[in-house]
């Protein structure tokens, strides 16, 4: 068996990941330092004690590898270096574990000091293997907080998957995302060996067991079937970003996993904008600050307006309330006017007519009573109605007194006096 350089390039040792070819210089050498500070970490650590208590005090010198950094209510959570699985820590620019991630996502969800997320990607990819998980769990949490990523320089391969989990993508002007694909590699050290003597012999149950074994050609059929696996988790990988940019399949799968530069990402809608990271991280902060203010203002608008609308509907009840009242002393006033008038005691039972007909409750008592003169004044048994009731009687009874409408004659006096007063009066 060949021997890894170091237990996290192990990791990918024939297996898929995610990772943009033409960085691989730079992801190898990532590996390699990450490593030598995992191995300071792990001969340093009680790690069940890590596994209790996830997050140390900031005075801890392993706070440094769990990093969680709120600033102007923005988590910054970094997504550097190569990305790996069932890893949890953070270790600078060389790597950074989906757990550790994921812990910070949900801790910042759940943090009331924090307004906002922000993931911090410079990165050439990593692991397969919980890549698509932490994206799910990313991605779930929209709407509860904003998100925004930011390429600062990259986010290729699985960084890429999970910046398009975010609610914006920020590309710095030289960076760039993209290579959404799958790779693997199988390596055929089979003539090396013949060149210093060296025959491998495996002996093995099960006809498959050791398909993909790097001391001989990869034959045709197993090639084939990693293969279909490795395009099994491509479709999922297309399918995962088309979801979260709003996308088709088709226009991602098209892409043919090439890296983008942020010009062209913004072009063809794998990215939203172009900008310096500090310019981007200010501008975030200073927009969730104006929503919160926005917000804010919004509720003690609403229940202003609730406690205005309620106290004009009470005013508009009460000047209902004493309008009535208002209304009905005054008329009161004027019936009384009109029936006690001279005119109205040498007419009675005309005067009540007027004074409570429909026709005449336009106009003033003045008027009624002056229009009362020109009428030839009632005998005198005229003076109390068919009822033996009384004026006060009548309007106390709650309903009005059953006067009856004017006679044809009295109609055509009515009409003589208010021409008189009035000018003729106009066709009903």
């Amino acid at each position: 068996m060949t021997t890894p350089l170091n237990p996290l390039i192990a990791r990918f040792d024939g297996q898929p990941a995610l990772v943009a070819i033409e960085q691989a210089t730079r992801f190898q050498s990532l590996v390699v330092e990450g490593a030598k500070v995992y191995d300071k970490i792990v001969m340093s650590s009680d790690r069940m004690a890590l596994i209790d208590d996830f997050w140390p005090e900031e005075n801890d010198w392993r706070a440094a590898y769990r990093p969680y950094v709120v600033k102007d209510g923005v988590l910054q959570i970094p997504v550097r270096g190569v990305l790996l699985n069932n890893f949890p820590w953070q270790l600078y620019d060389w790597a950074t574990g989906y757990d550790y991630i994921a812990r910070a996502f949900s801790r910042g969800l759940n943090d009331p000091k924090v307004n906002g997320i922000a993931f911090v990607i410079d990165s050439p990819g990593g692991e397969v293997a919980g890549n698509f998980d932490l994206v799910d769990m990313i991605y779930a949490g929209r709407g509860q907080k904003p998100m925004r990523a930011f390429a600062a320089e990259s986010a290729y391969s699985a960084a890429y998957s999970i910046a398009s989990a975010a609610d914006t993508i920020v590309v710095s002007r030289t960076g760039g995302v993209g290579s959404i694909g799958v790779v693997t590699a199988h390596i055929d050290v089979s003539k090396a060996l013949d060149r210093v003597g060296i025959a491998v012999t495996f002996i093995h149950f099960g006809k498959h067991k050791v398909d993909g074994n790097p001391y001989e050609p990869l034959p045709d059929d197993v090639k084939a079937r990693i293969q279909a696996r490795i395009d099994e988790l491509g479709a999922m990988f297309v399918s995962i970003v088309a979801r979260n940019r709003g996308m088709e399949e088709q226009v991602i799968r098209d892409t043919e996993a090439l890296t983008y530069t942020a010009s062209q990402a913004t072009s063809i809608g794998l990215a939203d904008e172009i900008g310096p990271l500090e310019d981007g991280l200010a501008a975030f902060a200073a927009e969730l600050s104006t929503n919160r203010k926005g917000n804010a203002m919004g509720q003690n608008t609403s229940e202003q307006t609730a406690v205005d609308q309620a106290s004009i509907d009470k005013a508009r009840e009460e000047g209902k309330t004493e309008g009535l009242k208002a209304g009905a002393t005054a008329e009161r006033s004027r019936i009384a006017a009109i029936v006690n008038s001279d005119n109205g005691k040498s007419r009675p039972k005309m005067a009540l007519k007027m004074a409570l007909g429909d026709k005449f409750a336009t106009l003033d008592s003045d008027t009624v009573v002056e229009m009362l003169g020109d009428m030839p004044e009632e005998k005198a048994e005229s003076a109390e109605n068919t009822t033996g009731k009384t004026f006060r009687d009548a309007m106390d009874s709650g309903k009005n007194p059953d006067i009856g409408a004017p006679s044809d004659d009295e109609e055509s006096r009515v009409d003589a006096t208010l021409t008189r007063i009035k000018g003729p009066r106009k066709a009903a």
